[in-house]
């Protein structure tokens, strides 16, 4: 299927925050409550559409353990979105953010996207951080902010997918140079760069230099 951009995405936090429960639901609608851990990374992606825009999410689901770590940080060179995930029930998940925070301010775009996930809001019961806590990191550090549960699927659409409405916005205002694929956009293959300029707007045949139109 034609599409107009592909983002590329990472997923970072602890290990058994869910990362990969979140990547599998987002991509097949499916929960699998036993996973064996993620060994460096694992690929995931699938279509959406922003604003009738056709998008491709190419996502990177990375392990947690901190002997992936090296392997983990040369994944956000070129990435565009970054879903930061911590366990609600586990408050040791939570206190580490701020490691994983700089750790995708060192080595990512400063215009990366992250999205703050607490993920297992199905475990109501087990809760062990405040809904408050999360927004307020949240603002603290720029972020958005999103409460998820991989088993139920509550909210994991809406955190891939306004993550991308995000990085869109971005582009939309110049802020990403999307003919620069270190930003982890890439312009789909349907698609002229020669005919965008750098905030992802088509621009007329003649301005471009070409003598047919697209899209």
């Amino acid at each position: 299927m034609s599409y107009l951009f592909l983002f590329k995405y990472i997923i970072i936090g602890d290990t058994g925050v869910g990362k990969s429960c979140l990547l599998l639901q987002f991509t097949d609608k499916r929960f699998q409550p036993v996973h064996d851990l993620t060994i460096g990374v694992e690929f995931g992606a699938r279509m959406i559409d922003i604003n009738g825009k056709q998008i491709k999410l190419q996502i990177w689901d990375t392990a947690g353990q901190e002997s992936f770590r090296s392997i983990t940080r040369s994944y956000y060179r070129g990435a565009a979105g970054a879903l930061l995930v911590y366990d609600i029930t586990r408050r040791e998940t939570f206190n580490h953010l701020t490691s994983w925070l700089e750790d995708a301010r060192q080595h990512a775009s400063s215009n990366m996207v992250i999205m703050l996930i607490g993920n297992k809001s199905d475990l109501e019961l087990r809760r062990d951080v405040g809904r408050e806590e999360g927004e307020a990191f949240a603002r603290e550090h720029g972020l958005i902010f999103m409460e998820t549960s991989a088993k139920t699927a509550a909210n994991v659409e809406e955190a891939f997918i306004d993550t991308a409405k995000e990085v869109y916005h971005k582009i939309q205002h110049g802020l990403f140079d999307v003919n620069n694929e270190a930003n982890g956009i890439k312009i789909g293959p349907q698609h002229s760069p020669s005919q965008m300029d750098r905030s992802g707007t088509y621009q007329k045949p003649s301005e471009a230099g070409g003598d047919s139109g697209c899209c």
